[in-house]
């Protein structure tokens, strides 16, 4: 099997998203497997986006982040961890409304990979359950994981796009994120909020803005973070997990009170079967033991669909939902980013190295600051 720009060996597709398709891929430098998102030709804006996603690298147990990229005649890809579970879009999918319990951990997690994000200055601004990717834990503790900064903004950075432009998912936007204001750290913690709701309710918020209606111990939460104005939220991830760890909704680490209840919620390995060429341990040769394509979980779908999964499966599907399938509080403190090396490069061939070249000229044009939006109009 060719490699792509002689490093990624492209296995099976695994997700579909809005800038491109998503892959299992071998990574023949790392001996490992990776997601490898694939983009073809796009226009300059979308161009910029993904040069500045792939130069992100947060190093945190709860964030997926871009570590390295290739380029190849009119093909750009780059590579992150390859997360099994899916995505909480699809465990709500599956499950419906989760115990409280349970969504509290996630929202906790979710709370402290945004610690990370924004202690080096990058506001995720697409914040949804489509984007919180899963391992595959079974009933056990969940382990949660934010994806895909494609839009991400950077705080004191000239704009990569115009003012009239609003990125994100409606239903989960800030009301300032949607009049157009500068990225700014509360506008995830407002989609904190909004994703709080969903996970106890299983309704999605509505793109008017309205959001589902919380009741017990984390509505107060809820009602903090999803405050109009952003004066009234908390001023950062980490206060925001201390306000949640107030609510008492986070279990301890040694309890898992969701199996005590009637409908567990379970997060099966998501990904296909391995192709006959291929072992959990990478290609298969002549000394490979026997082990197939088997994996440890079962595959995607084999449990019938309950009433919640059903009533959500006639509502329409929610934008992205299967971007990446490959996707405690108390005393919560921001971990310490590790600096941001740039991600590793290999290069492909013909018009490849065009690509690589407008990799490096935005980089050196984000510097210079103003000239950015000089490639934008």
């Amino acid at each position: 099997m060719e490699a792509f720009a002689g490093r990624y060996q492209l296995i099976d597709l695994v997700g579909i998203g809005g800038m491109g398709s998503v892959w299992r891929a071998w990574d023949l430098r790392r001996s490992a497997y990776v997601a490898a998102k694939v983009l073809g030709q796009h226009d300059a804006a979308t161009l910029l986006r993904f040069v500045r996603e792939q130069s992100l690298r947060i190093e945190h147990p709860h964030v997926v982040a871009p570590h390295g990229w290739a380029a190849d005649d009119d093909k750009v890809v780059f590579a992150m961890e390859l997360v099994q579970g899916g995505s909480v879009a699809t465990l709500l999918g599956d499950h419906g409304a989760l115990p409280e319990s349970y969504a509290a951990v996630l929202v906790d997690q979710l709370l402290h990979g945004l610690s990370a994000v924004h202690a080096a200055r990058v506001v995720h601004r697409d914040v949804k359950p489509a984007n919180l990717l899963l391992d595959a834990t079974g009933t056990g503790v969940p382990h949660l994981r934010l994806s895909d900064f494609g839009v991400a903004g950077l705080l004191d950075e000239p704009r990569m796009t115009r003012h009239s432009t609003i990125l994100g998912t409606p239903g989960y936007l800030a009301p300032e994120q949607l009049a157009g204001a500068d990225p700014d750290p509360r506008q995830d913690l407002y989609a904190v909020g909004a994703v709080t709701a969903e996970l106890l309710t299983g309704e999605r918020p509505g793109t008017d803005g309205k959001l589902p209606h919380v009741d017990g111990p984390l509505a107060d939460f809820v009602r903090h973070l999803t405050a109009k104005d952003p004066s009234d939220r908390p001023d950062s991830a980490t206060t925001a997990g201390r306000l949640l760890a107030a609510a008492g909704a986070v279990p301890s680490p040694t309890t898992q009170p969701w199996l005590d209840t009637p409908d567990t919620p379970e997060v099966f390995n998501q990904l296909p079967p391995l192709p006959p060429t291929w072992t959990p341990t990478g290609p298969r040769t002549r000394n490979s033991p026997d082990l197939g394509s088997h994996q440890p979980a079962r595959p995607p779908h084999t449990q019938p669909p309950g009433p919640a999964a059903a009533a959500r499966a006639a509502a329409s599907p929610e934008p992205g939902a299967n971007k990446l399938a490959p996707e405690t509080a108390a005393g919560h403190r921001a971990p310490t980013p590790q600096p941001a090396a740039p991600p590793e490069r290999s290069r492909g061939s013909g018009r490849g190295m065009w690509v690589v070249a407008v990799g490096c000229f935005v980089g050196a044009v984000g510097l210079l600051g103003s000239a950015v939006w000089l490639l934008v109009r």
